[in-house]
């Protein structure tokens, strides 16, 4: 009988918070997987059994994973290959993905009709950008008679602790190409251009945030059917930004291409403290309603962005595991909307389709909203 939940990247920085958070809920279901079974077995100690030890390679998975058993797996680690998520949906595992490159998600898209067969739920763009920005935008679009554009921001605060892969994958995005939907077309971009300002309310201020190739503005015009989408990057330090904005216009990211000088980027990433620990997402959605036209804005923050993002991670997939939705392959506006919960700026997760057992509050994001 499917019953397991496996945690893949379930020690790591996001993943070992979702692992914790999972076998709070499903106390002796989950399984923190990885390449290191030693590591794995030091994490589950840590929970009191909550949580089980398993040893996993993405390279090796035939080997590895048991689908009979295995109601749900959540992804915590960046993949290029589909094969893997493909044998979770066939096998009807349920799969829910925290990862932010697009052109992988784009790829999974394309087995929705054997998920719906297996009666398998796949939820993309899970977490806080992709993810919380998602469901904004959704809010956006409930909002408004007719939603024309899309700005999303983000800002991260450089006193936070951040994990290595988001670090490296930060780093490595810096100046790369990749493409946006502008008036319903495709055009190319590459990242930390087109700066543009952005309000995160009275207690942030305004910040300047550039182009960066978050998931979400690859998938938010299919999903949504917003003509023109757009996701920018700030850090909290203005200073800091300017500078990355600075080394991709000169040229001189491409040294980042020189293994030593990638792996001392990353490392300094990784050292600085100086900052707060706090993370913003604001999204702003320009469109029509009563025939005039209007500009909505949403805003939630909080403080450590991977524990967000664990958060969100662990609501989504609670509600997945709990059964009720519908099988297929989904980005988390398709099936879940953000409401009140009833707390003073907090928010829940509740289902947009299908049957919720209950709305999964989500503590410690706060959310406001203004015109």
């Amino acid at each position: 009988m499917k019953q397991d939940i496996v945690v893949i990247g379930g020690y790591g920085h996001v993943g070992g918070d979702i692992s914790k958070q999972l076998g709070a809920k499903f106390p002796g279901k989950v399984y923190a997987a990885g390449r290191s079974l030693e590591r794995a077995k030091q994490f589950a100690m840590q929970t009191g059994g909550q949580v089980k030890p398993m040893a996993f390679d993405l390279n090796n998975w035939k080997q590895d994973i048991a689908f009979e058993r295995v109601k749900l797996v959540v992804m915590c680690m960046d993949q290029t290959d589909d094969a893997f998520v493909q044998a979770c949906l066939r096998s009807g595992t349920h799969y829910v993905d925290i990862s932010a490159y697009g052109p992988f998600l784009t790829s999974v898209e394309r087995h929705g009709e054997a998920a719906a067969q297996a009666k398998a739920t796949a939820v993309l763009s899970v977490g806080l950008a992709p993810g919380v920005t998602n469901l904004l935008a959704r809010k956006a679009q409930q909002e408004l008679d007719q939603l024309d554009s899309v700005d999303i921001a983000i800002m991260l605060g450089l006193g936070d602790q951040h994990g290595k892969a988001a670090i490296e994958w930060t780093v490595d995005s810096i100046g790369s190409a990749f493409s946006i939907v502008e008036n319903g077309g495709v055009a190319q971009t590459v990242s930390f251009s087109g700066g543009k300002r952005t309000d995160f309310g009275k207690e942030l201020g305004s910040r300047m945030a550039y182009r960066f190739p978050f998931s979400d503005q690859q998938s938010l015009p299919r999903t949504l059917n917003v003509p023109t989408v757009s996701t920018r990057l700030c850090f909290d330090s203005g200073a800091v930004t300017r500078l990355v904005a600075w080394i991709r216009a000169t040229g001189l990211f491409r040294l980042l291409r020189i293994k030593w000088i990638r792996s001392a980027a990353v490392s300094s990433f990784g050292m600085m403290r100086f900052g707060s620990d706090g993370y913003a997402v604001k999204v702003d959605g320009w469109g029509m309603k009563h025939g005039a036209k209007k500009h909505v804005q949403y805003l939630v923050d909080g403080s450590h962005e991977a524990a967000a993002t664990a958060k969100v991670a662990t609501a989504v997939a609670a509600a997945v595991y709990e059964g009720g939705l519908p099988g297929g392959v989904f980005h988390t506006e398709q099936l879940f909307e953000l409401v009140k919960s009833g707390k003073e700026g907090s928010i829940a997760l509740q289902a947009a389709a299908g049957i919720m057992k209950r709305p999964q509050v989500i503590e410690g994001l706060r959310y406001d909203s203004w015109e």
